[in-house]
């Protein structure tokens, strides 16, 4: 298949500051001389915060490098992993159409694809929202016709189901991932022959599914508002860890030319602290005990640790919040940043500090019994 840039660039691409701190992290992890070993994980990243790659995204990142422009070409050109034209701003469906998948319906999946989304493989949705493609095995041979969408695999398809999954993204949700049929894992359809013993403990959601539920996102992109990763061997403060090339040094000066220039200001500019207004939090949960905040939709285990450190650990601090107020924990929440307005937290947590259920919250403590 022929790959070629999109007729359609940007004028410029930069790292989020973010990203670009964890860019030049990567880079350390070789020897003088070698960073473009490099050339890999920063692509990824880049198309990670945008999408999908661009011309100047494969450049800035050959500047970083000291690479030649063709060099970068010839690895972003080479694997299919990275995209060359803009995909839909809430997923990329990527439907397997290899043996076992297509001799399961993944040719049906497909249409389903072309009724909802767009007719070609590569073409946006009207609403900009989706894209999809046929790739090779992704390898969950056993749960045929399956797709990967975001992170995570959705298995055991029927074209009922992914045209489900696609409305369920559009509304702004995020659907289970893993079997879609009610199997646990990769065991036979018709149910266990061995190990039947284990059936009645195991748990509700394997251990793939189950970390996507956790998280609460498994579509979100890297934008680089989240804590930047930086690698381990990356002391901070380490003025030998922190050498730039000269081509990177001048990629870092053009990034801050196109600041000022106001080029890309929505994803560079830095945002305001002052968003919303702050509420009135709590230094220590009341005698009572503290709320399990999992009860919410969308409220994970990392997510129930960033809420106390702000000073949230019961549901009616959350069910009284203002919408100035919603704006400012919107804000706050690093690495989780708008999920009290996605997932309206503040009305599953009206019910559940009356001592109600949600049907989430009912699923829950089921699956914790």
């Amino acid at each position: 298949m022929l790959r070629r840039l999109h007729h359609e660039q940007p004028d410029i691409f930069a790292f989020t500051p973010a990203n670009q701190a964890w860019a030049e992290a990567q880079m350390t992890k070789y020897p003088d001389g070698r960073q473009a070993s490099a050339i890999i994980p920063l692509l990824w990243r880049a198309q990670e915060q945008e999408g999908w790659l661009s011309r100047p995204a494969i450049e800035h990142v050959a500047e970083m490098l000291g690479l030649a422009y063709i060099r970068a070409l010839e690895v972003a050109s080479f694997y299919f992993m990275f995209q060359l034209q803009p995909v839909g701003s809430v997923a990329n469906i990527q439907v397997c159409g290899t043996t076992s998948c297509m001799i399961c319906g993944a040719e049906d999946l497909i249409g389903v694809c072309q009724e909802k989304i767009a007719t070609e493989p590569h073409q946006l949705s009207s609403d900009g929202k989706f894209s999809w493609e046929e790739v090779e095995c992704l390898g969950s041979c056993a749960n045929a016709p399956m797709a990967q969408i975001g992170k995570d695999y959705y298995e055991d398809l029927t074209t009922e189901r992914l045209a489900e999954i696609i409305d369920e993204l559009a509304a702004g949700n995020v659907p289970t991932p893993g079997p879609q049929n009610g199997r646990y894992a990769a065991e036979p359809a018709s149910g266990l022959t061995s190990l039947t013993e284990y059936e009645a403990t195991k748990p509700p959601l394997n251990a793939s599914a189950a970390l996507a539920v956790d998280i609460g996102d498994t579509v979100k992109r890297i934008d680089g508002t989240e804590v930047p990763l930086l690698t381990p061997w990356k002391a901070p403060g380490n003025a030998a860890n922190s050498k730039k090339t000269t081509r990177g040094q001048g990629m870092a000066r053009r990034s801050e030319a196109a600041v000022s220039k106001g080029a890309s200001d929505a994803k560079l500019a830095a945002i305001p602290s002052d968003v919303g207004q702050k509420p009135k939090t709590l230094d220590k949960p009341r005698e009572t005990g503290v709320d399990n905040l999992k009860l919410i939709k969308g409220v994970g285990p990392k997510l129930e640790k960033v809420l106390h450190s702000l000073g949230f650990y019961h549901f009616d601090q959350i069910a009284t919040l203002s919408a100035d107020e919603i704006a400012w924990v919107d804000e706050n929440l690093e690495g989780f940043k708008g999920r009290v307005s996605r997932d309206d937290w503040v009305s599953q947590a009206k019910i559940l500090a009356k001592g109600g259920e949600t049907e989430f919250s009912a699923k829950s403590k089921k699956g914790e019994n």
